[in-house]
């Protein structure tokens, strides 16, 4: 009797601790080696201007006319998460622009949501020294796109590599550059709404609407680097 009390009691604190820690367990969204796990956004493949180079996933933006349909285009990830804490790495090119959405919606065939950022808010991912964005506030690296400005500016240089971080939680975001926390907002709300209504998305009825959805990296026309992509389920 002893002995079957003192098994049960390890089977169940083994599994209490397996439960745990799968929840707490890192998914990584890029294999280092192919593009698995992500497709154009729209479409059920993955344009060719996407290609993995030593351990990164690099946009290679040297076809300039139509870049977006000859090989390119905004890439989701073929999973959908909720909350979530998602980190990465990233380089840009010299005066180069990305981005990093995410919740975003997707449709098949949908011509309302052509991009991803008719329906997720992006991280901004910018070369602040060279892009003309940079001038526009609420448009520099680190910034909650056209909504809310970094409380602090943490970016690298251009072809240097920056940590980025969005932690979406129930309604809290988070928005982490290089260990630094730089937005951090409340999802849903009615001051959220106002926001967008003053943004450049106020004529796009659902953006910021969806709490799950892909996440997205921007085809801009400028080469950029991603690497060791992962994500938490929180």
């Amino acid at each position: 009797m002893k002995n079957f009390l003192l098994l049960s009691f390890i089977t169940i604190t083994f599994m209490g601790y397996s439960q745990k820690k799968s929840k707490d367990a890192w998914i990584s969204l890029f294999d280092g080696k192919t593009t698995q796990g992500w497709h154009t956004y729209g479409k059920t493949g993955i344009g060719s201007a996407w290609k993995v180079e030593n351990g990164t996933l690099r946009l290679d933006a040297s076809v300039k006319d139509d870049w977006q349909v000859r090989g390119g285009g905004d890439i989701v990830t073929d999973d959908e998460f909720e909350n979530f804490h998602l980190k990465l790495e990233w380089k840009i090119e010299k005066n180069g622009n990305s981005g990093i959405i995410f919740l975003v919606h997707e449709e098949m065939n949908n011509d309302a949501y052509k991009y991803p950022w008719q329906t997720g808010p992006e991280m901004q991912v910018l070369d602040n020294n060279g892009h003309p964005d940079a001038k526009i506030i609420k448009h520099r690296a680190g910034d909650l796109y056209d909504l809310i400005s970094c409380s602090k500016e943490t970016v690298n240089k251009a072809e240097e590599w920056n940590k980025a971080e969005i932690i979406c939680n129930q309604d809290k975001l988070q928005l982490i550059l290089n260990g630094t926390t730089v937005v951090e907002t409340t999802l849903w709300d009615d001051a959220w709404f106002n926001m967008i209504a003053g943004s450049k998305f106020k004529d796009m009825p659902n953006f910021g609407k969806f709490k799950k959805g892909r996440i997205s990296l921007q085809d801009h026309g400028n080469n950029v680097w991603y690497r060791n992509i992962m994500i938490k389920k929180l």
